[in-house]
């Protein structure tokens, strides 16, 4: 099995515990801002939601936005209010960490797959 295919295994595992239904998935500027937030968090650092509107290299200021209400409302982000009201805070929610333990294991799952030199 080459590498790609270990990266083509893990899509499919990610795809399997994904199963196409009625719930909206994310979409790939979602997985951006989850996975910004999700370094942050690792690395003990406080994100607020202007922090990542100024991430223009995943689209404007409105797009951004409308993906962090949409994170929200999924439930794997919550924001929350600072003493000064115009500042919230990004918390990445339970569902965020399942959410990363299960790419986790799908990673290791299709890492087990790489055949050893003999």
């Amino acid at each position: 099995m080459t590498k790609s295919n270990v990266y083509l295994r893990f899509l499919n595992l990610v795809e399997a515990f994904n199963p196409k239904s009625n719930i909206r998935g994310l979409d790939s500027t979602e997985n951006l801002l989850l996975n910004s937030i999700m370094l942050d968090d690792n690395e003990g650092r406080s994100v607020f939601v202007g922090d990542l509107l100024r991430q223009h290299s995943l689209g404007s200021q409105a797009t951004l936005h409308v993906r962090v209400k949409n994170l929200c409302h999924l439930g794997y982000i919550e924001l929350i209010t600072q003493s000064d009201a115009r500042r919230k805070r990004v918390m990445p929610t339970r569902l965020a960490y399942k959410r990363f333990e299960m790419l986790s294991g799908c990673l290791w799952r299709a890492a087990k797959e790489i055949p050893r030199p003999a």
